[in-house]
């Protein structure tokens, strides 16, 4: 059972292209990218670069209830994820907006 069950993920993965699982679930790396950020210089969860256009998720900062997919809350301590703020080589590249955060 198990090695069928490794066998059927392991087809869907290859003809769904990997990573275009996880953005449709707003999921990196196991990581749901809603919820409570804390920004950090070292040791973060995600790297992000802020860009402009082609994002692979649209960011919407609120303050309460970041519950819905690109909804983050910034937080000082107990988050449910930390991200570093890079200038290359990001994980992710976030576009910041006010309304319709989600992936793309």
């Amino acid at each position: 059972m198990n090695k069928l069950l490794i066998l059927m993920t392991a087809c869907f993965l290859l003809f769904s292209g990997g990573s275009y699982a996880e953005k449709k679930e707003c999921v990196w790396n196991g990581i749901s990218l809603h919820g409570k950020v804390q920004f950090v210089t070292s040791f973060p969860d995600i790297k992000i670069q802020y860009v402009s256009s082609f994002p692979d998720i649209k960011v919407e900062f609120v303050d309460s209830f970041p519950d819905k997919c690109g909804q983050w809350q910034q937080v000082d301590s107990f988050p449910d994820f930390k991200v570093q703020i890079v200038d290359s080589f990001p994980d992710l590249k976030v576009e910041k907006v006010t309304s319709f955060s989600g992936m793309n």
